[in-house]
Order: C-alpha cells, then structure tokens, then sequence
C-alpha cells in the first residue's frame, strides 16, 4: 500500500471523507480539485446529516464532535403547505429526528481542516485518465501537469471524468428543474414570507411543481423552486437576465399565494437554474483493476436529502476497505462494490419514490401522509 499512490479526483464531501478515513488508518492519499482554493464558490446552503449514513461516516472520521458544533439547531422542523399558503402539516425540532441541519461549507471545513497539509491539490481539473496496465493510471490534468496513480477513486460528481472508465452510462435529464433562489433579511422584510417558511424546511407544492425552502442561520430563506418541464422550456428562459427570469417563473405560479411566490419574485439574487439529471437506477459496473467510484459519479439520482449523506457514507465504506485488505487492493474494491451497487440502487428506488410523492397526482395530501406515518 506504502508504493502504490491512491488518487481522488474531487475534494466534495465524499472525496473528502475517503481521504479523512484512510488518514486515520495510516493511509496516505492525494485528492485532486478542479477549483482553484476551499473558497472559490460558495458550498450552498444547509444540509441535513442523517444518524444511519451520513453521520456514520463522520464518526469512521473521527469528526463527530466537531459536526456537532455545526448543528443548526431548529432545522429539523417541517412545514406543508399548499399553494394557497394554508398549513397542512408541521412538526417542530425537537432534537430527536436524527438529520440535523448543518452548512455544507463548515462541514467542508472540518473535513479539510483534517487533513495533512498537501492532501488537497487545488487547480487540477483532469481531463483524461488512461490505463496504464496493472490497475495503475496515467492522470492528465488541464493545466498541463500529469501523474501516475495505483488506485483511481472518481468523486467528481454527476459529470465525472473518471466514470466512462468504467461505465458507459451518462446522466439523463429527469423532467424537473430546481430554481435556486434566496431572500435575504426575511424577518424584517418578508414577516408574512419567513412566517411561512418556519424554523426549518418549508414545503409548498402541487402537482408538476412546488417552492420549497430551508431557514438559514441570519434570517436567510433559501429556496428551490420546481417545475416539471421539458429541457425546450428550460432553454427559453435568459437566467442572465435574472428580473426577466424571475417574471418567467413567477408566471407559473400565478394562481398561488403572494406570500410563496415572493420567494421568487424578491430574491435577492438572479434565479440559478439547476436541471435534475439522473443515472439508472440500477448503475452498475463490471470489477476493472485499479479504479473505482463513489457518491454522484457513481449513482446520480433526483433530490431526495440523500446524495451528501450517501456520497460520505461510500467515502467511509471505501476506506474501511482499504483499509481491511491494505494489500489486496482488488479485493477490497471487489468487497466495497459489493455493498455499493445495491445500496445505491435501493436509493435511487426510493428517491424516485420520494419525487412522486413530493409532485405527482396527489400532491401536497401525499406527502402530509408521508409524514403523518
């Protein structure tokens, strides 16, 4: 294990937790980032971190406590709405729910905060891996440099560059576009709007559509606003144009309550349009030497409060792994992949399940009885 490099190609969540755990087991590896620091773009807003994965994989880091910390206590408190702003279901935070809320750039932060100096090499988008024979790879990255690796992990996401490796599968649009909004100050300037939107998250939908909101810490309202639309439609709208933009959207919630729809209409930023793509339900791959994938890379999939929490758990699962068959790299890859295809297939299944409740025939009723069970 000592001579053979192990390679991650991405430093998000997942990429990051596989490198904190092989640490703790003694295990040096290199992630590689496109981006060019930890601060280059901003990480989004709040995620929450469920006890059966995601905070399983926080404590094979050793980073439970510090996670902790991060808490945002109220988050967990839920909302239904439907499109005339009436209160169908709510349930309060009271720290039982086992998925607290916290900011997934402080959870970035303590994750690389955990790792030796070097770890992370920022500014290497990679742009072509080739085989080199006996697991090994040949890594070519955009600006110009290139190294060898023994073991190759894809961790960069829905569009990976490590996947076709492996698989020839590519992402598929899936008919739903989330819209990126946020309303700042909301208390002072929105009482009615930040009313609705509670302590924690927030969902107003109907059948085809919806706004959904999560209550940031200083009187933040993030929202994701959903349309089941064609990609035609998507390509009509000018985002650059984010007044014009905002109208456009707006106008398919025109028979809703003023009170939602100025989560879109006062944002205070341009509406950033974020189309949902998903791989087969069933990814899967046959055992090639040397390289490997997890969270997005390996098993994309429609919203579902999963992808952090499955993407760190893959992290956690590969590196015990490693870990467990220090020199038998192909067992322990044959043994994680073993456990990854079936699990991911299960949560494709149920986030398919979960974008039927939330926008299909009997929405909002249907997830107010998810809910309510």
């Amino acid at each position: 294990m000592k001579n053979m490099p192990i390679a991650i190609i991405g430093a998000g969540l997942g990429g990051l937790v596989l490198a904190r755990v092989l640490h703790v087991h003694g295990i040096a590896a290199t992630v590689y980032e496109a981006e060019a620091s930890a601060t280059a773009r901003a990480q989004g807003g709040l995620l929450d971190i469920h006890d059966f994965n995601g905070q399983l994989a926080l404590r094979d880091a050793g980073l439970f406590k510090e996670f902790t910390a991060l808490i945002h206590h109220g988050g967990q408190a839920t909302r239904v709405l439907d499109k005339h702003g009436k209160l169908l279901f709510a349930q309060h935070d009271d720290g039982t729910g086992g998925r607290p809320e916290v900011q997934r750039g402080e959870l970035r932060r303590i994750l690389l905060e955990s790792l030796p100096e070097g770890t992370v090499q920022w500014g290497h988008k990679l742009t072509q891996a080739m085989p080199l024979g006996d697991g090994c790879h040949m890594l070519h990255f955009a600006h110009g440099s290139s190294t060898t690796c023994g073991l190759l992990v894809g961790a960069d996401g829905a569009w990976s560059k490590v996947r076709p490796l492996l698989s020839d599968a590519m992402p598929a649009y899936v008919g739903m576009a989330l819209i990126e909004t946020w309303l700042r100050d909301a208390d002072t300037r929105y009482p009615a709007t930040a009313a609705a939107a509670g302590s924690g998250a927030m969902f107003a939908i109907a059948p085809g559509k919806g706004i959904l909101s999560h209550r940031e810490p200083s009187g933040m309202v993030h929202a994701y606003i959903a349309l089941n639309q064609p990609e035609a439609w998507l390509a009509e709208i000018d985002f650059s144009d984010g007044t014009a933009a905002k109208a456009r959207i707006a106008a398919e919630f025109a028979d809703w309550s003023p009170i939602l729809t100025a989560l879109i209409t006062a944002s205070d930023t341009a509406p950033l349009l974020r189309a949902i793509h998903a791989l087969p339900q069933k990814h899967h791959w046959h055992r090639v030497p040397g390289v490997t994938l997890l969270g997005d890379a390996a098993h994309l999939m429609a919203p579902s409060g999963e992808g952090a929490n499955l993407a760190m758990y893959d992290g956690a699962e590969l590196a015990k792994a490693i870990a467990a068959h220090p020199d038998d790299i192909e067992t322990a890859l044959a043994a994680y992949e073993q456990e990854l295809f079936p699990r991911s297939a299960q949560a494709a299944a149920e986030a398919a399940e979960v974008h039927e409740v939330l926008y299909g025939a009997d929405s909002p009723h249907s997830l107010v009885n998810m809910f309510s069970q």
